[in-house]
């Protein structure tokens, strides 16, 4: 990468399934967040390559009372980021629950509360369009198999200009089990360009799927399709589901994700252009105009010129967190809706997690008041000392990689009164942890905990309780959820009981590049 040049991905880790729009010189994203709180992250950006996190507009998930314990996989799917009415507009899919919409006068909010568009199971990946010509207000949704036994096809709707109702039920508009060769369609995005109804969908799958783009003169068709961005000789596996945005120069870029096991989605930035005409499998009766070509003649690239923007200094969301006054930034979630109490503000920096009281004790992933954020899809060290205020026995706190499979190291407080170092980890068929190492003793109370992540994900783990950095346990693979990365989280807890359990004390969180 030159100043003049990026390279790819230009957000190095699980951004999933995004969204990007242009309004005046500023782009905003939004991605899925799952099951996480709070939800529906938001970046900026003024170059489309350097991106900070600005907030999120999903203060909890509802119903709140179905995530009050983790739903890893479940959630907030596929957003759709809109500008329109001097409002910034957000539909997602959530499968068990339906479409949900919310919108705000600025990106930073504040949010309207969740409205519920459209109930029903295995509604997902929504997105609107206003026809301002026509006074006309459109929606198109994908489908999710595994909760309405439906898949491969998207559903278009006639909206209300205001966003609250769809006023009729909906008709097939995209049929990809009549298209050759093509399934899983989804996570469509719906544009006017030139005359015509644009839908761009990925398909074939996340990790080997491609871009596939459809048009029509009317929004309900017919369509007709064609492959705009795949894989090719490149090691960019499954270059889909993504994002066109325009500069105000008249440029055209497109964001997309890439599925790299652990790490999740990472995002890619791709030049796109039109053609002049081209041919698809179907015949539509009425033809012309043209059609996007993405990448480098449909291919992904790695590095590119930079896009006809103001240079920008560079910038990604953060990581690090020293936790002044306990508060915690932008880039954590917790994992399930968060309780009053579970961390406390105070006057110095650090961050205080009460041992919060539950059952879940030998599984972090039943666990709702863990602290995450996203695994750096690089080699890394993540470092952060770590500090046990309580005498309860059994209360514990520490530092996880969290996914199907997990594996934390931090402190725990034993049956004789003493503080000691715990190293463990559970498999993805395990129903609870075990240990990954021998315990030893922390007569202060304290440890200096460190992973180093290298290579596809592979973590070494070392704690320091005050005579030096020492390692602990084997090598451990980072694993995915179903849909999403692995995570880097915090936590405290303690066994059932009554009273205050007291705290965990963490400070100086800190992720350095191996490199």
């Amino acid at each position: 990468m030159t100043d003049e040049t990026y390279t790819n991905p230009v957000l190095n880790a699980d951004w999933s399934d995004p969204d990007v729009i242009r309004v005046g010189d500023d782009f905003y994203l939004t991605a899925s967040s799952f099951g996480r709180v709070p939800g529906l992250p938001l970046l900026h950006s003024r170059d489309l390559v350097n991106w900070a996190l600005v907030g999120h507009a999903l203060e909890r998930l509802e119903p709140a009372a179905e995530f009050t314990t983790p739903r890893h996989d479940c959630g907030v799917w596929a957003p759709a980021l809109r500008y329109h009415d001097e409002r910034f507009w957000i539909f997602w899919g959530d499968p068990d629950q339906g479409i949900f919409q919310v919108n705000a006068p600025e990106i930073r909010g504040p949010w309207t509360q969740p409205h519920l568009l459209k109930e029903g199971k295995g509604l997902i990946d929504p997105c609107p369009l206003w026809d301002d010509d026509h006074d006309e207000a459109y929606l198109v949704h994908a489908w999710a198999k595994s909760r309405a036994g439906i898949k491969n096809r998207l559903t278009g709707h006639r909206m209300h200009p205001d966003g609250t109702t769809l006023l009729d039920d909906g008709k097939v508009i995209v049929d990809a089990d009549r298209i050759p060769g093509w399934f899983t369609l989804e996570g469509p995005k719906l544009h006017l360009h030139d005359g015509w109804f644009w839908i761009l969908a990925p398909a074939g799958g996340v990790e080997t799927g491609w871009q596939g783009a459809f048009r029509s003169r009317g929004f309900f068709g017919p369509y007709e399709e064609k492959v705009v961005l795949e894989q090719g000789d490149t090691d960019v596996n499954g270059p889909h589901q993504g994002a066109w945005v325009s500069t105000p120069s008249g440029e055209d870029w497109f964001l997309h994700f890439q599925q790299r096991g652990a790490y999740g989605r990472l995002i890619h930035l791709q030049p796109m252009r039109w053609d002049g005409g081209g041919t698809s499998r179907s015949s539509v009766a009425e033809s012309g105009g043209g059609w996007p070509v993405i990448g480098d003649a449909g291919a992904p690239v790695a590095v590119h010129r930079k896009p006809d923007l103001p240079p920008q200094p560079t910038a990604a969301p953060a990581t690090d967190d020293d936790f002044p006054g306990g508060r915690y930034g932008r880039q954590w979630q917790w994992t399930a809706n968060p309780q009053d109490g579970w961390a406390t503000h105070h006057s110095g920096d650090g961050l205080r997690l009460t041992c919060a009281r539950t059952t879940d004790t030998d599984d972090l992933r039943r666990l709702p008041n863990l602290l995450t954020q996203r695994l750096p899809a690089e080699p890394v060290a993540v470092e952060v000392e770590l500090r046990l205020h309580s005498q309860e026995v059994g209360a514990r706190a520490g530092l996880a990689v969290l996914g199907d499979a997990y594996s934390w190291i931090g402190l725990q407080r034993g049956a004789d009164g003493t503080v000691m170092f715990v190293h463990r980890f559970a498999e993805p068929v395990a129903d609870r942890e075990r240990d990954a190492s021998e315990p030893c003793p922390a007569p202060s109370g304290r440890v200096h905990l460190r992973i180093e992540i290298g290579t596809n994900a592979r973590c070494r783990f070392f704690y320091d309780v005050g005579d030096g950095p020492r390692p602990s346990g084997q090598v451990f693979a980072a694993t995915p959820w179903r849909w999403a990365g692995a995570l880097l989280g915090l936590f405290a807890l303690a066994p059932v009981g009554t009273g205050h359990a007291g705290a965990a004390g963490f400070a100086r969180f800190r992720i350095s590049s191996l490199h």
